[in-house]
């Protein structure tokens, strides 16, 4: 029963994928056609290319009968000679025209193949950027990398090397039988008595291989995803001698995907093997019975060479199918994990209907707004709040109360469990998701910068943003001096996340980025909490400029920064504890006056309940 359970799993999963694969293919109908044009051609004139060596055989072995005889059709001359010669001008005439029927069909199928995967690749990055921020959370961005670029891959080679000519071999099999069945059904019948061994040693092998193969893969992702940690975080591995650690964790997932890879081969080998030998006990069948019938003048020598033929081309797609069966179940372990993916629903997406955003004024609204990562535990409840046009809040609060989370909410990287975000009134799902966020710039803890250049890393936030514009947000951030200083200016490339520039060089860049973009609604994710006293006086002065007429959103942990807007909003708990401004929530004297007085200098607290400072003022 477990076995039955396993080859449906198998079957299962080939039909999930063909399935899949239907919609593309069928955009490739035309080029389709033409190649099936070339592969019915090809397997025709593989049916006809032992024919001419038959009437040669049968000319030389004095088989030859009267014209009109079943064996010698009319529309062939009787002269010995004149058959021979036009025989003999058949076997290159045959097999030129079956190549040349064979390369447009290889050619074509394998243009098809690599569209389709091609498209399939283009759709599997695109569906991983849609999913939403929940997934990648607990996703291995090794593994990722895996599944779009090598599994994709695997999927192309095995596609356009085994699948494509197992296809075309299968059709010149069913072609063959049946002109083998025409010609002698017994002999037929006999040769074919291995085909049940045939069938069962292909099933238990291919399924064993299918098993390794699968593990192979998650193996791989695996080795991926070390990879990807360790020369991601390089500067922690390093400092913290780390490096033997990754090591004796990359070595013994390498060690494991040796042994299953030799497993994989060795168990291919095997299947590979045991088919050609049981081929030749069939051939050998043929020969034995087949020679038997010419003796007794039931076929003609040449009717047993045309047999024999297309016994060992009947054999050929098992032959083959042993020969990359081991691919084949790489490809099929591969095209699994990629639906894996493509399976994976949306959490976030745009609603039917949905419109693009009008040019917001800036005012924000929390009502009731709920949300959690998992049912069980809610990291937003209730949340009700106003924010008016080109005000500055502050979001506080202690690590792991919800501040990001509230700003994604904002930014839709994720939808409320419950109730309802508004700008200008108008609630954020009614509006297509790149509409909201074209209206929204980010200035994250981390900056994050692309390989290219400075001017590339800027011009990011506004596609199609000319020179002149990326000038002019690098000068209102203030960065624009220290640009003119790299050997190349603008053009100077910084390095794959910015590794080549120090943590805030790389902050302003990234403020510029969001200066660029011009949007009415700022939010700043902690943007000094990783650097030191100069460069987050420098950066909070660039922020302020570019906060300046913007309704602004701070998350941040610093209390004096808090001090100098217009609106605090205190978390706690997934729940909003205190709303006000500075001055009114020292007069409240609630837990913001409490945390405020422990943790901000004395020379401070002479400007308690004074009139605050917004931020860009």
């Amino acid at each position: 029963m477990s076995r039955r359970r396993r080859l449906r799993g198998v079957a299962s999963s080939l039909r999930r994928i063909v399935v899949r694969v239907l919609p593309y293919l069928r955009k490739q109908r035309y080029a389709i056609g033409v190649a099936s044009l070339a592969l019915f051609a090809e397997v025709i004139l593989r049916l006809l290319e032992p024919w001419p060596l038959k009437f040669i055989f049968d000319v030389v072995a004095g088989f030859v009968a009267a014209e009109g005889s079943a064996a010698f059709p009319a529309a062939l001359p009787s002269d010995p000679m004149t058959l021979l010669l036009v025989c003999a001008l058949a076997i290159p005439v045959i097999t030129g025209l079956r190549a040349l029927a064979a390369y447009w069909n290889a050619v074509g199928f394998a243009l098809v193949g690599n569209r389709v995967l091609t498209d399939l690749r283009g759709d599997l990055f695109r569906h991983l950027n849609s999913l939403s921020l929940s997934y990648h959370s607990k996703a291995r961005s090794g593994d990722l990398i895996v599944r779009v670029i090598g599994d994709v891959g695997l999927l192309k080679d095995a596609t356009v090397t085994a699948l494509l000519p197992l296809l075309a071999h299968s059709i010149v099999f069913v072609g063959m039988l049946g002109v083998l069945f025409w010609l002698h059904w017994r002999l037929t019948l006999v040769a074919l008595a291995v085909a049940p061994l045939l069938w069962l040693l292909t099933q238990r092998l291919t399924r064993r291989i299918h098993s390794v193969s699968r593990r192979q893969r998650k193996r791989e992702g695996a080795m991926a995803t070390t990879v990807a940690e360790s020369i991601g975080a390089m500067r922690v591995v390093q400092s913290l001698s780390l490096e033997r650690s990754f090591e004796h964790t990359f070595s013994a997932q390498n060690e494991q995907g040796f042994r299953e890879g030799v497993q994989g081969k060795r168990l291919a080998a095997r299947l590979e093997r045991s088919v050609d030998f049981l081929v030749a006990i069939a051939t050998g069948l043929a020969v034995w019975y087949g020679a038997h019938l010419v003796l007794v003048k039931e076929l003609t020598p040449g009717d047993l060479f045309v047999v024999v033929t297309y016994l060992r081309r009947c054999f050929r797609p098992l032959k083959d199918f042993a020969k990359y069966s081991a691919r084949l179940a790489k490809a099929a372990a591969a095209g699994e994990r990629v639906l894996e993916v493509l399976d994976r629903p949306v959490e976030v997406q745009d609603l039917p209907g949905a419109r693009p955003a009008p040019e917001f004024r800036g005012a924000v609204s929390f009502e009731k707004v709920s949300f959690a990562y998992e049912a069980a535990r809610p990291v937003l409840e209730e949340l009700s709040f106003q924010i008016d046009p080109g005000q500055s809040v502050v979001v506080i609060g202690a690590a792991g109360v919800g501040k990001s989370t509230l700003a994604s909410l904002l930014l839709r990287l994720h939808d409320p469990s419950r109730g309802c975000i508004r700008i200008d009134g108008g609630d954020i799902r009614d509006y297509t998701i790149e509409s909201l966020r074209r209206q929204i710039s980010i200035v994250l803890q981390e900056p994050v910068l692309f390989a290219g250049t400075v001017a590339e890393n800027i011009a990011y936030g506004c596609e199609g943003a000319s020179m002149e514009e990326v000038e002019q947000a690098a000068r209102l951030i203030g960065i624009d001096r220290f640009i003119d200083t790299l050997p190349d200016g603008y053009d100077t490339p910084v390095g794959e996340r910015g590794v080549d520039l120090s943590s805030g060089q790389r902050q302003l860049i990234a403020a510029s980025r969001a200066a660029i973009r011009d949007a009415p609604l700022l939010i700043l994710d902690e943007p000094t909490s990783s650097l030191d006293g100069e460069n987050a006086r420098m950066v909070n002065e660039a922020l302020d400029r570019l906060a300046r007429s913007r309704t602004t959103l701070l998350i941040t942990h610093d209390l004096v920064r808090a001090a100098q807007v217009d609106l605090i909003l205190h978390l706690g708990h997934g729940r909003l504890l205190e709303v006000g401004s500075h001055a009114e929530l020292m007069r409240s004297n609630g837990p913001y006056a409490l945390l405020y007085r422990q943790q901000v200098p004395k020379l401070r607290l002479a400007s308690d309940g004074g009139p605050p400072r917004a931020l860009g003022d």
